[in-house]
């Protein structure tokens, strides 16, 4: 998809050097979208399920699937987002190699969201900040915590930390400083149906970590399916 000259400007950072702190701030950065055809029949594969499933892509998924198997249609997805994602990040950030990754899809219906959170690197705790490229079909985009997260006061801290647990603070719920946040453009919305590259691994001082929490499904639920794919810097 086209990039405006500003994001062009961010990726051309990100090329360079992917940890630049001020360039994590303007991310997360749409880097592709999927076609119609494919949101449609990911979605149509996603409303046969009335719950959650969850495919961890790694070797033994790979065989078990592919090799000794007869794929579906997500799995098949899976596997050409991983392969597309995989020739994208070859160019974009060329020190990017494969960490992990996963795909859920179904009926998501919990009410109270995973809260504020990060995507890190518990396997390579010395780690920076490291690529993660993420999409959500048709529904329940991901919201992010937009511009540099240390740069706000006091009250919008304590209001994350609401947020982080799913707990109770001063400034009040976090059901309603979730709708506050969002009024305020606090927290962005991820757009559906586009591949968002954003910052995983773990906090140091040359980068920004991306602080994400998943869109909360009305009360019955919605259908949806959910892509990750992380990476390490070589």
């Amino acid at each position: 998809m086209q990039l405006s000259s500003d994001q062009w400007s961010v990726m051309e950072r990100l090329h360079a050097n992917f940890n630049d702190r001020e360039a994590h701030t303007r991310l997360p950065l749409p880097i592709a979208r999927f076609r119609e055809a494919a949101t449609n029949e990911i979605h149509e594969h996603a409303k046969h399920f009335d719950d959650v499933k969850t495919v961890y892509v790694n070797d033994s998924w790979l065989l078990e699937t592919f090799a000794n198997g007869t794929p579906d249609t997500m799995a098949n997805y899976v596997r050409l987002y991983n392969d597309d994602v995989d020739e994208m990040m070859s160019v974009l950030v060329p020190s990017a190699r494969y960490r992990k990754g996963h795909c859920a899809y179904g009926k998501f219906t919990v009410p109270q969201p995973h809260g504020l959170h990060t995507d890190h690197s518990a396997e390579d705790p010395d780690s920076e900040g490291e690529p993660i490229c993420i999409a959500r079909i048709e529904t329940l985009g991901t919201h992010y915590v937009a511009g540099d997260y240390k740069a706000y006061g006091p009250e919008t801290q304590s209001m994350f930390k609401a947020l982080r647990y799913w707990i109770a603070v001063p400034e009040g719920e976090p059901e309603d400083i979730l709708d506050e946040l969002l009024k305020r453009e606090t927290l962005m919305t991820i757009p559906v149906n586009r591949v968002m590259l954003m910052v995983a691994g773990n906090s140091s001082r040359n980068s920004q970590v991306t602080q994400h929490i998943a869109a909360r499904p009305p009360q019955g639920g919605l259908h949806s399916a959910f892509f990750q794919r992380q990476y390490k810097l070589s």
